[in-house]
């Protein structure tokens, strides 16, 4: 089977390996769609993430989608022909987080295209049965894909505790700040408003129903949060972007005793932040990492039409051009590249 390895920052090669038998919990998944993650790009253009370095040649992708080929026999929820979804983390179900549900915190979780973990690039991947999930026919194998990002901004709101009647700022108009707002819609929030400073990201987030787009380089956010809140600041913020001056602002549009929750990655591992805002504020700071218990509702959502993750897509590439669609990732005004192997 082929498979696309990262040899060394910016270089891919297409090569031949053994295709894998699945072990009695696992089923065969041929794999047909992967979405380009931030992540991936990260490892493409330096070759780790923080403490996580690419010191052998790897397998990026981690958003995938296809169909089973094979099952294990101790394997009775699905069989052969079944349009999948793979979540890709994997935890040893053994540790107190797993056992008390928050098996996305497990220390020593398996997750794709994490060194030293192989992702998604690649003709077929056996992967546990319990982390596989069957997709209604009403969801495309590109949209199922696309239920990675989706948990995340799922797992984002649920941690801010988005609520019926709830007003929320989304910072960061990328895959995951789209979703976040979509899914804080679904949740019940009657104000979205999303930030960015790409002008065709802040024209998107209108366009996907946000009640208004900022882009932060032109407009005055404060003025805008305070006019759709009537000068109180919103209930949740979720800080998707990363950026630096965005983490530091994110305490400024929230209202006294509301929430904010971290989900951007910032290129800094330490952003100073006024803490006598917190405290005098009495707000909830909350952190946001990968998901737990999301792809069941991540795949309703979808079979409902209730979140349109195929209006992500600005591109699609073969495998054979992976190159060409990390590098048409990294364009800013890009959300998501999607890598097909349908051959």
């Amino acid at each position: 089977m082929r498979a696309a390895v990262l040899t060394d920052p910016g270089e891919f090669e297409l090569r031949e390996r053994a295709r894998p038998d699945p072990a009695p919990d696992e089923v065969l998944v041929r794999i047909r769609r992967v979405g380009v993650c931030g992540s991936d790009v990260h490892y493409y253009e330096h070759g780790r993430i923080g403490d996580y370095v690419v010191e052998d040649p790897l397998v990026l992708g981690h958003e995938s989608a296809g169909e089973v080929v094979a099952v294990g026999e101790a394997v009775d929820s699905l069989e052969p022909g079944a349009r999948v979804t793979l979540e890709p983390g994997v935890p040893c179900r053994r540790c107190p987080h797993c056992k008390r549900g928050s098996y996305h915190l497990c220390p020593d979780v398996t997750f794709m295209a994490t060194p030293p973990h192989d992702g998604a690039f690649v003709e077929y991947v056996a992967w546990p049965a319990d982390f596989v999930y069957e997709l209604p026919d009403s969801v495309s194998l590109g949209e199922g894909a696309l239920c990675e990002p989706l948990s995340v901004g799922i797992h984002a709101c649920r941690r801010g505790g988005v609520a019926p009647g709830d007003s929320v700022l989304v910072t960061g108009a990328g895959p995951i700040g789209l979703l976040a707002a979509d899914a804080a819609r679904v949740a019940g929030a009657t104000t979205v408003l999303v930030t960015d400073v790409v002008p065709e990201k802040v024209a998107r987030a209108e366009r996907r129903g946000a009640d208004q787009a900022v882009d932060v380089t032109e407009v005055d956010l404060g003025a805008v949060v305070d006019e759709h809140t009537d000068g109180v600041g919103v209930d949740v913020v979720v800080e998707a972007s990363g950026a630096t001056a965005s983490i530091q602002s994110a305490l400024d549009g929230v209202r006294r005793g509301g929430t904010v929750v971290f989900v951007g990655l910032a290129p800094e591992a330490e952003v100073p932040i006024d803490v006598l805002d917190i405290v005098d504020g009495e707000l909830d700071v909350h952190g946001s990492f990968r998901y737990a218990n999301t792809y069941p509702a991540a795949v309703d959502l979808l079979a409902q039409g209730a979140v349109d993750v195929a209006g992500l897509v600005d591109a699609e590439h073969s495998l054979d051009d992976v190159d060409g669609a990390f590098q048409r990732a990294t364009a800013p005004d890009v959300v998501k590249v999607m890598v097909t192997l349908d051959r």
